[in-house]
């Protein structure tokens, strides 16, 4: 393929069915809802807030519960479940919001190549391992930076910038 000597290369897309993601159950569906509807009404949960990101098809915004990760440089949304539909909105959108009780801050995201991902992995694993390292097969918090490394394709990271 032939391309203008100022234009990037391009990284290559992933085939739709090659993209790890793990739907949630009836259960998980229960609890999203519930923790939702807390951080609704004002009640994070162990620092959980509501995410909203315009459809890429409809344009609506859809909502879910997620652990914004305080680290340097950020903050950071890590999708547990992996290439989720929230995941492909939010690449779609370039941005989205948190909400807690009435207090919403609108954000830019920025996705992070694998290679970035290893030590935000690790800390998200020990904040939040009791409640998503199901999601992470054999990897946990005391996992090397090889074996993070080695799963940083299955869980997109994000780095957010909340606006004024």
């Amino acid at each position: 393929m032939i391309r203008p000597p100022d234009t990037p290369p391009q990284e290559p897309v992933m085939p739709q069915q090659q993209l790890h993601y793990i739907k949630p159950n009836r259960v998980d569906s229960l609890m999203n809802g519930a923790i939702g509807w807390l951080a609704r009404k004002g009640v994070s949960v162990m620092g959980t807030a509501e995410l909203s990101v315009r459809g890429r098809a409809s344009g609506e915004w859809r909502s879910i519960p997620v652990n914004p990760l305080p680290y340097e440089g950020g903050p950071y949304l890590i999708s547990a479940r992996g290439h989720s539909h929230w995941v492909r909105n939010l690449r779609a959108a370039g941005g989205g919001r948190l909400r807690v009780g009435r207090r919403t801050q609108y954000f830019t995201a920025v996705e992070l190549p694998d290679a970035e991902k290893p030590a935000l992995l690790r800390e998200y694993l020990e904040r939040w391992g009791w409640e998503v390292g199901r999601f992470f097969g054999e990897v946990n918090a005391g996992s090397t930076d090889e074996e993070l490394l080695a799963a940083a394709h299955r869980h997109p990271v994000f780095r957010i910038t909340v606006g004024e």
